[in-house]
């Protein structure tokens, strides 16, 4: 399927010089989804993993499914603040700015293997602080998969010794 067709791109947001790149075009196309998810299915059922881990918020939308695809669990990376029992938090910087994302204490068992899946693959630098997050807790993390990479930004520099697979690149 030809994903890049069914991506909106926005120049100038959320700032200027940005060229965003909007998945609810993708999303709101059911066949397009189902099938965005299952060719990630398809790259990932090779790995033996025990759960997938999705930055917050549209790694949810692709994290969540690819889950349940492969009848594994998900575990939420939330802003820090955002998640009610305790937690490990780590700060990174976005493309635009910087962040820091939380991930519950008990949320992984020390050796369970952890996909990372997300929407967008840019600088990695979400990717890297949710790496670093699973790792803290005693996961293995197997790779990392995505929607849309930018190879421009050199994020697959950045995972470097992880396994990474994107459907679309710009």
């Amino acid at each position: 399927m030809d994903y890049k067709s069914l991506i909106r791109v926005i120049p100038d947001f959320p700032q200027e010089g940005i060229s965003f790149k909007d998945i609810t075009t993708l999303l709101k196309d059911g066949e397009a989804y189902r099938s965005a998810i299952n060719d990630l299915a398809e790259f990932v059922r090779r790995f033996d993993i025990d759960l997938i881990a999705g930055p917050e918020a549209r790694g949810f939308v692709v994290g969540a499914p690819l889950a349940y695809s492969l009848g594994v669990g998900f575990i939420p990376v939330r802003k820090a603040g955002k998640l009610p029992a305790e937690t490990i938090q780590a700060s990174y910087n976005l493309e635009y700015g910087k962040d820091a994302l939380a991930m519950h204490k008990d949320a992984i068992k020390p050796g369970q293997k952890v996909l990372i899946a997300d929407d967008l693959l840019a600088t990695g630098g979400t990717i890297k602080t949710t790496i670093e997050l699973v790792e803290k807790l005693g996961g293995i993390v197997v790779g990392a998969t995505f929607l849309i990479e930018l190879s421009y930004l050199k994020g697959r520099e950045a995972l470097k010794g992880y396994e990474v697979f994107s459907l679309v690149t710009y």
